[in-house]
């Protein structure tokens, strides 16, 4: 017998199947990660066939030399779900495959963590030794009563009752029996009492329509604090009454242990985590219970949808309309379109949740392709919390210069007087977004990337935010000498040091990526302001939405302007989508809630429309503008992306590609609405120089178009050249 072997290796030369013997006797079966000679080394690799015919001559077919795992750990699900990744997207096979399993496994690094347990004997054994014990073998006594009614134990925690002299007696007369047991790592969770609410008529409206969306996509659209959390859970809980398992996502890491915590308290040890911010061991032991049926529930950020789940009855994606779901580097994917694989390969119903549907998904909710639930109300019956809007112009004028407008400050003022919480939030990090000389204008930017530096103040350095290089404060402009420097806008920590000038006595915790970049530092944070009144969380986007904390009556957002400047299409509907998030996070139980939304031109439409909550009205104004300018849903955007350290070899490939593109465009003329090869915006990054091809074609042929896109790409690539194909990308910088 024959067995057709991807090897692990990411180069598109051997991304193809190679045959190998398979060793007489070998246990070998479809997903069995195997070891296999290749070349002049021995490489890991995965079976994805078994068979008794090849073409390859029979001398030239070496033996695969073991197998190294005790069982399958590639379902056959996710081999259908490799070939529709490979032809969707156009990658390559491995670098699929190692979406599906954890890369602990792959290296071997982690290994199972061992540790000695205790179990009783047989039981004549036991009855000999108790029988015949004096007095003095209280202690024995005490260790087998103790076995007999709790069960196996680790050795570490028996030692800690029984003197370790009294278990060794006991092994030795073959009482008790000293073996090696794996104990699973897991990740650590606030503990909470599960409350399990009753649904109101709109939650069971959308629980009737999820049921009855066997294979099919709902959007479920519903403001914040609708109750949408209860209806994904109650859902969930149906799959697994039925027999089947679920899967959970989360655009945010931060949001993975809230979410956790809600899950265990309901569903127990049946949940397992899958996300980054995991230990090596911890992630992998997690996996494992899923592969092994030993949880049922799978609850993570976006890699979780290659949950190695079977009979799945249910996928949420909680904030559908986040552009983290879309990977934007190697290997690129949309999870959505992943999970509507999923959905109906297992015939269950996908989920797609949130308070601001994305345009596209509310556009095919509107048209029939999704279903539509909405939940209209909160389920306290309250209202939204009002948004007030300050002027940051005029605020300047009267002599205003400081993040917090005088307006904002009163409010915190009454908030903290109040004994209540307030969430400050702002789309930046780090002390402030950049340094400029007053005098000619010069700003530092990064060596590698031509990027501008963030100022931090706590490690006082300049710090790359694309490729983390770091480099020291400058005093003097290189240019001109002047010693005179102004700074950008302002980052986390600046706010955070002007409002403890306002308030030095209030406790003020700081979220962002520096303050999160150590394992579990979310939940210390947060658990530490749920607990905390008065006291004032400030943030980037990971505290916008998601987080439920019922003391929080005011809302701050400071620049909102910021997203309004993205080079993007979609930066009206993602300023939108910001604010109508964040204000969602004030008033949600007793307190009342409202929002000061701080910006240079609060009459703009957008902050209008957010303001009233009126997200129907924000749709129909952003997609009419969408069809007269021919964007998506209307058409769709390509993007080849061409990065190499050589900038000369990254041109000519840019060059030879775009010669085909144009081609290309020749025979599809009426389908192309826009074709043009340019730098990127962000024009180095980690010393690679990057280039772009955007393409805008109608939608009728754009996959005969994409087709031969991705044979232009195959046929221009050059080794030192990455090149990569995007539809619809979510970042164009």
């Amino acid at each position: 017998m024959l067995a057709s072997v991807i090897v692990d290796i990411p180069n598109s030369e051997v991304d193809r199947v190679f045959d190998y013997n398979i060793p007489i006797q070998m246990p070998l079966l479809v997903g069995h990660r195997v070891l296999v000679p290749f070349g002049s080394k021995k490489i890991e690799g995965f079976v994805v066939e078994i068979k008794d015919k090849t073409d390859i001559e029979e001398s030239k077919i070496k033996d695969i030399i073991s197998i190294l795992d005790d069982e399958p750990i590639i379902k056959k699900e996710m081999f259908n779900l490799l070939d529709y990744m490979v032809g969707r997207y156009h990658l390559r096979k491995i670098d699929v495959i190692r979406l599906f399993i954890p890369s602990q496994l792959r290296s071997g690094k982690v290994k199972k963590l061992l540790k000695f347990a205790v179990g009783l004997n047989d039981s004549n054994a036991i009855k000999n030794f108790v029988d015949n014990a004096n007095k003095r073998q209280k202690n024995h006594l005490q260790i087998i009563e103790y076995l007999q009614k709790n069960g196996e134990i680790l050795l570490s925690e028996l030692s800690k009752i029984f003197p370790i002299s009294a278990i060794k007696k006991l092994e030795s007369d073959g009482v008790l029996c000293i073996y090696q047991k794996q104990v699973k790592r897991s990740p650590n969770f606030a503990k909470k009492e599960d409350k399990k609410i009753e649904l109101n008529n709109a939650q069971k409206q959308a629980m009737d329509i999820i049921q009855n969306a066997q294979g099919s996509t709902v959007l479920l659209y519903g403001v914040t604090g609708s109750g949408k959390t209860e209806v994904y859970m109650h859902s969930i809980e149906q799959a697994i009454k039925n027999g089947k398992n679920a899967i959970m996502l989360v655009p945010e890491i931060s949001l993975t242990p809230q979410v956790l915590s809600n899950f265990k308290a309901r569903f127990g040890d049946m949940v397992a985590i899958l996300h980054s911010g995991l230990s090596a061991g911890e992630r992998l032991d997690e996996w494992e219970k899923l592969l092994h049926g030993e949880a049922k529930i799978a609850v993570g950020a976006r890699s979780a949808i290659f949950a190695p789940l079977d009979n799945i009855g249910l996928i949420v994606i909680d904030e559908e309309h986040d552009s983290s779901y879309t990977s934007d580097s190697n290997p690129r994917y949309n999870t959505i379109e992943v999970a509507q694989f999923r959905s109906k390969y297992n015939n269950c119903p996908v989920i797609l949740g949130s308070a601001t549907p994305s345009i596209e998904s509310y556009f095919k909710a509107k048209n029939g392709e999704y279903r539509l639930a909405t939940l209209p109300t909160r389920v306290n019956k309250k209202n939204m919390p009002e948004i007030h809007s300050v002027n940051m112009y005029e605020a300047v004028l009267q002599g205003e210069y400081g993040a917090i407008s005088s307006h904002l400050a009163g409010k915190l003022d009454e908030c903290i007087k109040n004994n209540n919480q307030a969430i400050i939030f702002i789309n930046r990090r780090g002390f402030v977004s950049f340094l400029t000389c007053k005098k000619c204008g010069y700003t530092p930017t990064c060596t590698d990337c031509e990027v501008s530096l963030v100022y931090h103040k706590e490690d006082n350095q300049l710090k790359c935010h694309f490729c983390d290089k770091r480099y020291h404060v400058i005093n003097v402009c290189p240019n001109c000498k002047s010693r005179d420097f102004r700074v950008g806008a302002m980052g986390t920590q600046k706010i955070v040091e002007e409002i403890r000038n306002l308030f030095p006595d209030v406790p003020i915790f700081r979220m962002d990526n520096d303050t999160t970049s150590t394992k579990d530092s979310h939940i210390e944070i947060l658990s530490k302001f749920a607990q905390t009144k008065p006291s004032i969380l400030v943030g980037t986007q990971m505290i916008a939405k998601g987080h439920d904390f019922p003391n929080v009556s005011l809302v701050g957002i400071v620049d909102a302007d910021i997203s309004l400047h993205q080079t993007d299409f979609r930066a009206n509907e993602r300023t939108f989508q910001l604010v109508t998030q964040v204000a969602g996070r004030a008033g949600r139980a007793d307190v009342e809630g409202e929002v000061v939304l701080q910006s240079y031109k609060p009459k703009y439409y957008v902050y209008r429309y957010a303001s009233n909550y009126d997200y129907e009205g924000f749709y129909e104004r952003e997609i009419a503008l969408r069809k007269t300018t021919n964007f998506p849903p209307f058409t769709t955007i390509i993007r080849i992306l061409f990065s190499s350290e050589d900038k000369e070899k990254a041109l000519q490939s840019v060059q030879e590609c775009y010669s085909k593109v144009l081609e290309l465009k020749d025979r599809y003329m009426q389908d192309f609405n826009f074709c043009k090869a340019v730098a990127c915006p962000v024009k180095r990054i980690k010393t690679k120089y990057r280039y772009q091809i955007l393409i805008k074609i109608k939608n009728e042929n754009k996959e005969k178009i994409i087709k031969n896109i991705y044979t232009i790409v195959d046929n221009s690539r050059d080794k030192k050249v990455s090149v990569f194909v995007e539809t619809n990308p979510q970042n164009l910088s």
